[in-house]
């Protein structure tokens, strides 16, 4: 079991957890991420570690409340323990120094983006960030990014902080201004696919992070598969960044919605 050492509330559904896990902090990359479960009986749920300190033994996990499994682990405290752990697992992401990064982050998905820009930016590489969610509140993590980045733009699609738009719009904006080397990006599903057809105009090659439905984070179960490049590739092992280019998003989404009838029955039953 692993101990919760701090917890933090970011908006109303999105929690900051700060948990002991030692061996996990040492040999954690950027990109690679956890599977933790909650009660003996708890579904596994797949978080990208956002943060490390390896004196201290902690990682650093953000987690937004969308349902029963989910919701169970923000109702956790300080003090309180994790029941399984597993990690770190997953391909690191490519840190390299490759002039101008474009980074792309959606919601909840700006969370996992952040290990990313830091390093990139540690690379030696100038940082391009966009933030994008529904609203302000949903916008996380900006302090921390702007920290690491050479230039950071915020949209909202209500313009309730930053500007009115898309985060394709702010995309574009940073691509015709100056060149871009590379890009990566992370959020919904159907964000990374517009971000993906965005980028693609542009020939700018693009990786995204990919949350899939995972069971036993070893490719075993084959929950967490996606077509790329016209193979099947599993995200838990193979990924979970993938050239966004070859990635069959539709099928992909397809699949993201398979239980969406049992998720919405457990989060109504009472």
């Amino acid at each position: 079991m692993n101990k919760i050492i701090e917890k933090y509330n970011l908006s109303e559904h999105v929690a900051k957890f700060v948990i002991e896990a030692p061996m996990i902090a040492k040999s954690r990359k950027p990109g690679n991420f956890v599977i933790l479960r909650i009660g003996e009986k708890g579904e596994r749920i797949p978080l990208t570690i956002v943060d490390s300190d390896i004196e201290k033994g902690t990682i650093t996990l953000i987690v937004q409340n969308v349902g029963v499994s989910s919701g169970k682990l923000c109702q956790l405290a300080a003090g309180d323990f994790i029941t399984d752990l597993v990690g770190p697992l997953g391909k690191a992401t490519h840190i390299h120094k490759a002039g101008t990064i474009l980074a792309l982050g959606g919601g909840v998905g700006i969370a996992p983006l952040f290990p990313i820009v830091k390093a990139f930016k540690q690379a030696g590489n100038r940082v391009l960030t966009v933030l994008a969610a529904r609203s302000k509140d949903l916008i996380i993590l900006e302090k921390e990014m702007r920290e690491w980045s050479d230039e950071v733009l915020v949209m909202t699609d209500d313009g309730s902080s930053g500007r009115k738009g898309l985060v394709t719009e702010g995309a574009e904006e940073f691509i015709k201004r100056e060149k871009i080397n590379e890009c990566v990006a992370i959020g919904p599903a159907i964000m990374m696919k517009f971000c993906a057809l965005t980028t693609k105009k542009y020939d700018i090659p693009t990786q995204v992070s990919l949350n899939t439905i995972m069971v036993d984070g070893t490719g075993m179960c084959g929950a967490c598969r996606v077509t790329v490049n016209g193979e099947t590739k599993f995200t838990c092992i193979d990924g979970p960044e993938f050239n966004a280019h070859q990635i069959d998003f539709d099928e992909l989404l397809q699949r993201l919605r398979a239980y969406k009838n049992e998720e919405d029955q457990a989060k109504n039953k009472k």
